[in-house]
């Protein structure tokens, strides 16, 4: 079943649409969703789209709400030292955690349970919690230590999904690009979509 309550976090990689595309469909769907930005992910948003967000979790929550331009699903933005936060425990942590796009910073300090902020934290109660966890690191080229922590944590049952897009759909936007990489999030997450047909639903054009 498709779970209710989604934890998506942003961080510094490259690919700030990925994130923030995945967050418009989930609040779609009417799902809860518990946002956090990283300091880096703040600055890449910024650089790669026209969202500027601004300090403090109520107005970064508001910024969101008008970017997805719906008032769908419910909307938490948590800072990144909210010790507070649902997130944070495993008794109140929701039941998937998307990482996306995920910085190699952020998967080394997830695979070493370093727990420094509430991404990571999250992360670990994911873990621990044996609740579904998806990274998608966008790097390239991968170094012997990338690899060597996504064997890691795949290992450890988290799904490592690279933001790698197939082009057998035809893509003819970025957005379509793009939305190649949401759409398999969404599946794995069970959350029904019509992005992108399926291998062997695709029709011919």
């Amino acid at each position: 079943m498709s779970p209710e309550r989604i934890t998506l976090a942003i961080t510094g990689a490259s690919g700030a649409q990925y994130g923030l595309r995945l967050l418009r469909y989930l609040l779609a769907a009417e799902k809860e969703v518990f946002v956090m930005v990283s300091k880096a992910a703040r600055v890449v948003i910024g650089t790669e789209t026209e969202l500027r967000l601004p300090a403090g979790t109520g107005a970064t929550e508001k910024a969101l709400r008008d970017y997805v331009g719906h008032d769908k699903g419910k909307l938490i933005v948590c800072g990144l030292e909210q010790w507070t936060a649902p997130v944070a425990s495993g008794s109140g942590a929701p039941a998937a955690m998307v990482v996306v796009p995920c910085s190699t910073g952020t998967l080394s300090a997830i695979a070493t349970g370093a727990s420094n902020n509430l991404i990571e934290r999250a992360a670990d109660v994911a873990i621990k919690e044996r609740r579904q966890l998806i990274l998608v690191p966008r790097e390239a080229p991968l170094s012997a230590i990338h690899l060597e922590n996504m064997l890691k944590l795949a290992q450890l049952g988290v799904t490592i999904m690279p933001a790698a897009p197939g082009f057998y759909n035809q893509p003819q936007t970025v957005e379509e690009v793009i939305d190649f990489i949401v759409a398999r999030i969404l599946d794995q997450l069970s959350v029904e979509q019509t992005l992108v047909p399926r291998w062997g639903e695709l029709k011919h054009k």
